[in-house]
């Protein structure tokens, strides 16, 4: 991929001080990556799949945390959003306090370079986090390296991850994360006809640490 400015921690820390002060001057959270219906996916495979709602859970790149929010009101208890943005952990502990939901932990962390507590986790989402990362201007391929890396160290051996992302296809994904993880499933998507010809705009993957 071309590098870009969405690969940027100034872009990302621009982009959530403003959703910050829209969410304090008109209460509006802001976008969800990938629309509602990527936030419903997950929760259906969830609950498809009956993964214990005291599993631990852990969103990278958590952003306004609404997906945090969904699985809270979902039933999940042990919850933990990441952001390298300290704008985007601000905003979303502002939508935890004002839905209530006071048993989201949020921190500020970058996860290419993560804390030792950053571990023993069931359950990792990842929507776009990882698309952002494959567009920053400073070597992306090492980071993407450094990203599998970080999450075979948060994800429990067994765990699951699911990833949402608009830049890579089902094959790509697959060779990301051939190192460690096998794929389980893939989550249904919009599909986009064009030309004749048939594809999704979105990819979903569920993988699961060997």
């Amino acid at each position: 991929f071309s590098p870009s400015v969405l690969g940027t921690r100034e872009h990302w820390d621009a982009a959530y001080e403003r959703d910050l002060q829209t969410f304090q001057d008109i209460g509006d959270a802001g976008e969800i990556w990938f629309g509602e219906e990527s936030m419903v996916r997950i929760i259906r495979w969830l609950e498809k799949q009956q993964v214990p709602l005291e599993s631990s859970v852990l969103d990278i790149g958590t952003g306004n945390g609404l997906l945090l929010i969904e699985l809270a009101k979902s039933g999940y208890t042990d919850l933990t959003g990441i952001d390298y943005s300290p704008s985007a952990i601000q905003l979303s502990e502002k939508v935890r306090e004002k839905e209530g939901m006071s048993n989201i932990k949020l921190k500020v962390e970058d996860f290419l370079a993560p804390s030792a507590e950053l571990s023993g986790f069931q359950l990792c989402i990842d929507k776009g986090t990882f698309d952002a990362i494959s567009l920053n201007p400073d070597n992306a391929v090492e980071k993407r390296k450094q990203y599998v890396r970080s999450l075979c160290s948060a994800l429990k051996p067994e765990g699951f991850f699911l990833i949402t992302s608009c830049n890579w296809t089902k094959e790509e994904l697959l060779n990301e994360f051939r190192e460690g993880f096998e794929m389980l499933e893939e989550l249904p998507t919009p599909k986009l006809c064009f030309g004749g010809r048939i594809g999704n705009t979105v990819t979903a993957l569920v993988f699961q640490r060997k």
